[in-house]
């Protein structure tokens, strides 16, 4: 049997889902105080103990002009990816938030494995659909990732194990005077511009400052600035979130000068110590390329992140349990075609700036 979760058992949840293998800083409350157009509910299921053995957060979106709304949980569910039961009755939560609030379709993207075939055929035969295969980044959420296994490993042993290029270029920004601090807000206008001028060089769309000073004052000593200056000036800088038992590398952005003193070497090196000393269990570098053609434009990061000699993860991939088929074909279509637009007129913008 299912629950909502509500005002009062907000605080057991979220402490369920921190405390959780499969726990995740998106599926936590917290995520949602910077998704100011979303609406936020969370599910629970509980053991014969009566405390919480499964958990997934709900984001619900209204749709434009339609009467409906999209529902979709980031990497839920947490809970025991094997346990049918708990699966089946996080399900009916999920499909009863759905009702109530008129949601055309329900997606999630699990943080399991696509090799994790019993897991997978449970979500199947309880009536989810999966997503064509995604190679880069089409999701909402990356498909293929690295992460590195940092459980009781010191900082020498996880730096001996880096390729010898990786190895290489970290002490050479070191020699080259590139030095990494943790830094506060006061730092942000400068990572947001460095950001910015990342996206226009790399053709993505990226966050306005106020978002980042939000993401920071949500997750308050979990989040952290960390800023690379050369000769006293910000050339690079990263967002990173401890949450259970990872750290995530979230945002990156790098400067079009002084690229060759190896920034984002150090950036690196930096949060995965941060990993190592708060005891966590992984340390993730979030989105990859799945396609490993030299020639695909995203190869470059993919070998830069595979230097840090973590494991090549891919994921399942996108679940979905649609409510209304003729809705749900009309508003994907439209939405990728609005996407789309919008992105190339973002990307114009940035460029004339």
């Amino acid at each position: 049997m299912f629950e909502i979760i509500t005002n009062e058992t907000l605080e057991e949840y979220e402490a369920f889902v921190e405390s959780h293998k499969k726990g995740h800083f998106l599926q936590s409350h917290k995520w949602s105080r910077l998704k100011s157009s979303w609406q936020w509910k969370a599910v629970a299921v509980r053991g014969a103990d009566g405390k919480i053995c499964g958990g997934m957060s709900l984001l619900i979106r209204k749709m434009p002009v339609l009467p409906t709304t999209l529902m979709y949980s980031p990497r839920g569910p947490v809970c025991d990816v094997h346990d049918r039961e708990t699966l089946r009755a996080l399900t009916e939560g999920a499909m009863a938030v759905a009702k109530q609030c008129r949601a055309y379709t329900f997606k999630l993207d699990p943080d399991v494995l696509s090799s994790d075939s019993e897991f997978i055929s449970i979500m199947e035969e309880l009536g989810y659909k999966r997503a064509a295969e995604s190679k880069n980044f089409e999701g909402i959420q990356p498909n293929y990732v690295f992460r590195l296994n940092v459980k009781d490993r010191t900082e020498e042993e996880i730096l001996a194990a880096f390729h010898q290029k990786t190895r290489y270029n970290l002490r050479l920004s070191v020699k080259k005077g590139v030095q990494v601090r943790v830094c506060g807000k006061e730092m942000l206008a400068d990572f947001s511009r460095i950001m910015l001028e990342t996206g226009t060089r790399d053709g993505f769309v990226t966050r306005p400052q106020s978002y980042f000073e939000s993401l920071m004052d949500t997750f308050g000593e979990q989040a952290r600035l960390y800023m690379a200056f050369w000769e006293e000036q910000p050339i690079a800088g990263t967002l990173a979130i401890n949450y259970g038992n990872k750290v995530w590398y979230l945002y990156g952005a790098s400067s079009n000068q002084h690229r060759n003193v190896m920034p984002n070497y150090q950036l690196q090196w930096e949060m995965i110590r941060w990993a190592v000393e708060t005891g966590a269990d992984i340390y993730d570098f979030r989105g990859v390329t799945g396609d490993l053609s030299p020639e695909n434009p995203l190869y470059g990061l993919y070998l830069f992140k595979k230097g840090f000699s973590g494991d090549f993860c891919e994921f399942c991939g996108e679940l979905e349990m649609v409510c209304s088929k003729p809705l749900s074909f009309a508003i994907d279509h439209g939405m990728s075609l609005m996407r789309n637009v919008r992105r190339r007129i973002i990307l114009r913008r940035n460029k004339g700036k």
